[in-house]
């Protein structure tokens, strides 16, 4: 495993690719491209949150002026069947609307005001149902039932629990028996919104004969491909999908919103269509993140051993399954190294819109809970709770629910907050610290990547991945780092799903592991190409050239070949240099752990709490581009500063959201954070070529329990029930 400073590029604190263009305004986003005679195209929404589809007639607003099509469920052959799955009926309504803002009909205008005026005219006839957007009631026998069809295994009868899993190891029962000190608590966290700024936006053109095409801002855009080919009765060689540049996603836009609906009504209009959802519809209709309920017990011995682990999740689907339930299960004790452990979870549907990814799915709403609870039981104990993190912490060859580590960070990552200058300060009056872990176990999964060599030795770099943080910069620096080229003879872009192999989505902290270990794997590729030129021009073996630094030797005698000197010669010497590479990472992924510093400083006449300083520590395994490193490990940090303090999705009894804007959902701004502090901790990931762990989850898990907890300390009470907003804050201080 080579060490950072042998490294040539990786490291660097390089320009990002993208950043000229994105501050001029010439990148194109999802509503940046138009084609000739493009129409515009609008959903209707259901008013209800759950209600039968009695009737829906057009008929009126096809007479509207601009009107070109009109479609429902019934124009999708899967959905008209009941097939295509849970993503299509989130899109379109079929047979009953399960949430409000649920889309029950669309239209595409020669204007916006046409297609505006035609939703009016559209007659539907609802029966309206009993609705549930609370988790505890929806868990209940007696409420609405969303799904006849659904339930779980050992459940006879109607539920709106689809999903119950076990986990366990060891015997905790007799763990807890051994414990001197036993702490139970309830926790909950409410629906968020990752708070992406750009909309979802599409353009479709379908074409009779060849490929139909989708622009689209997608954090997946083979994904897209595959479910738009699903919903509209096609095959996936028929679509080709063209990511745009994305204002930002976390994990929000890992499925399709529009670009179905898009298409079919390009399909019958015979021209493109695009469309673009409101800010409000955000909201309302493209999925947030979970809301969640625990029940945590954690029991230690005086010494500060932990004996036991117990924990009941509970998540909340929306209309459709898909609660980020494993996640959560998997990194709820993950970091700690324990003999007895038992967690028991299950997955709930609501009527509320389906859950989407963000960032660590499951993993931030879990955490809150365990990592509170360990901080209080740390104060019982009488112990410093970064001590206590130690004694009980995960280390090499640890095995954990979350399976066996290899070499990994944990302990380098506390012991950096230890001896930080955060951690060693001095609080002042009316405020509180929290110490908090996290640990993302980091995806791998399938990614492609493409280079071909210039005459003039510069490389272009194609990948499947979706950029949403700078990692085509990141891409384009191990590709470099690679050839043995600088930097700036490298281009790294995004390739539609005709010009590259296919690839997972950009989420899950897999981007610059997976897709930068298809890029090295290609690089390699393009090496052994230089190698065989380079050695059939000498006239030797190719075991008798090697490879140093951007340059083939001759081992027979004193003679060198640059790769532009190759690649110079390629046309004459068998044609120019590229090579194609997928891989699939199973296995090499990269555990990554992170600990947050946080101080909290509360006015307990108004209960407002302010952030007034935060620390965020990480393994990296390597940091590739520390500037992108750096800012995502604040703005992780940022998002859970916000979800632990304001953020909340307010439903009024009707089941409607009442808080459908940045202005009523109350995310931070500048003003309301301090500087947020990192320190990168690399412990290389012996599984990559360059030790990289990925770094876009672990940010946002620690920060809801940080702030929790220093609020708790500052407060002298428990928090267990998220926002800590200042009417919540408030009522806690009342009842102390």
């Amino acid at each position: 495993m080579q060490q950072k400073s042998g490294f040539q590029t990786i490291g660097q604190r390089a320009r990002r690719e993208d950043a000229l263009d994105k501050v001029t305004g010439r990148a194109a986003f999802g509503n940046d491209i138009n084609l000739p005679g493009t129409l515009e195209g609008l959903v209707l929404r259901s008013p209800h949150a759950h209600a039968k589809i009695l009737q829906i007639d057009t008929s009126k607003a096809r007479k509207v002026k601009g009107v070109k099509a009109i479609v429902t469920a019934e124009d999708f052959p899967e959905l008209r069947s009941g097939g295509a799955g849970d993503i299509a009926r989130d899109n379109l309504a079929a047979g009953k609307v399960l949430y409000h803002g649920h889309g029950v009909a669309a239209v595409a205008a020669t204007s916006r005001e046409a297609a505006e005026k035609a939703l009016k005219r559209i007659r539907v006839k609802y029966q309206p149902l009993a609705h549930v957007t609370d988790l505890d009631e929806a868990m209940r026998p007696d409420a609405p039932i969303l799904h006849e069809e659904l339930g779980y295994e050992g459940h006879k009868g109607p539920t709106n629990i689809y999903e119950h899993l076990e986990d366990s190891f060891g015997d905790v029962e007799a763990g807890f028996a051994e414990a001197d000190v036993i702490l139970e608590r309830e926790y909950s966290t409410p629906t968020v919104h990752q708070g992406y700024i750009e909309p979802t936006a599409c353009l479709a053109d379908f074409q009779i004969a060849g490929q139909s095409s989708i622009w689209t801002t997608t954090q997946g855009h083979f994904g897209v491909r595959d479910s738009a080919a699903l919903m509209c009765g096609m095959q996936s060689h028929e679509i080709r999908v063209i990511p745009t540049e994305i204002g930002g996603g976390f994990g929000g836009k890992t499925a399709v919103y529009l670009e179905a609906i898009a298409l079919m009504l390009s399909k019958q209009s015979g021209r493109p269509v695009r469309m673009k959802m409101s800010r409000e519809e955000v909201f309302r209709c493209a999925g947030p993140g979970a809301a969640s309920k625990s029940r945590i017990r954690i029991g230690a011995r005086r010494d500060g051993t932990i004996t036991a682990m117990e924990a009941q999740l509970a998540y909340e689907a929306g209309a459709f399954p898909g609660a980020p339930l494993g996640g959560g299960m998997r990194c709820l004790f993950g970091a700690y190294d324990v003999a007895n452990v038992r967690v028991e979870g299950y997955s709930v549907v609501v009527n509320k819109p389906k859950v989407r990814a963000y960032r660590g799915p499951g993993a931030p709403q879990a955490v809150f809970g365990s990592e509170s609870l360990l901080n209080e039981l740390a104060s019982e104990l009488g112990m410093d709770p970064i001590e206590f993190r130690l004694k009980n912490a995960v280390r090499n060859g640890s095995e954990t629910a979350a399976g066996k580590f290899h070499k990994i960070g944990f302990v380098e990552c506390l012991e950096a907050a230890r001896l930080s200058d955060h951690y060693q300060s001095t609080l002042g009056p009316n405020q509180g610290r929290a110490v908090v872990a996290g640990f993302w176990r980091n995806a791998g999964g399938n990614s492609s990547a493409s280079i071909h060599m210039h005459r003039n030795g510069f490389a272009s770099v194609s990948t499947g991945s979706a950029d949403l943080s700078g990692t085509r910069t990141a891409l384009g620096m191990i590709a470099a780092e690679a050839l043995g080229i600088p930097l700036e003879h490298v281009h790294t872009q995004v390739g539609d799903t005709e010009s590259v192999g296919m690839t997972g989505v950009s989420g899950g902290s897999r981007t610059v592991n997976a897709t930068g270990q298809a890029v090295n794997l290609a690089a390699q590729e393009i090496i052994d190409q230089a190698k065989q030129r380079a050695a059939s021009g000498w006239n030797v073996l190719p075991g008798q050239v090697e490879w140093q630094t951007g340059k083939v030797v001759n081992t027979t005698r004193d003679e060198a070949l640059t790769l532009r000197e190759i690649t110079r010669q390629a046309m004459a010497t068998g044609g120019p240099l590229a090579a194609n590479a997928s891989v699939d990472v199973t296995g090499g992924e990269g555990p990554s752990f992170a600990v947050h510093l946080c101080d909290v400083e509360v006015d307990e006449e108004t209960g407002r709490a302010t952030v007034v300083r935060y620390t965020a520590i990480q393994d990296a395994g390597c940091a590739v581009h520390p500037p992108s490193v750096e800012g995502q490990l604040q703005g992780g940090a940022s998002q859970g500063i916000g979800w632990a303090l304001n953020e909340a999705f307010i439903y009024n009894d009707d089941g409607k959201l009442e808080n459908a804007s940045f202005l009523d959902y109350r995310m931070p701004v500048t003003s309301d954070l301090p500087m947020i502090d990192t320190i990168i901790v690399e412990v290389p990931n012996e599984r990559h070529p360059f030790g990289v762990r990925g770094v876009g989850e672990a940010p946002i898990i620690p920060p809801l329990a940080a702030v929790g907890s220093a609020i708790s300390n500052a407060l002298g009470i428990p928090i267990t029930e998220l926002p800590c907003s200042p009417p919540n804050l408030l009522a806690a201080i009342k009842r102390r």
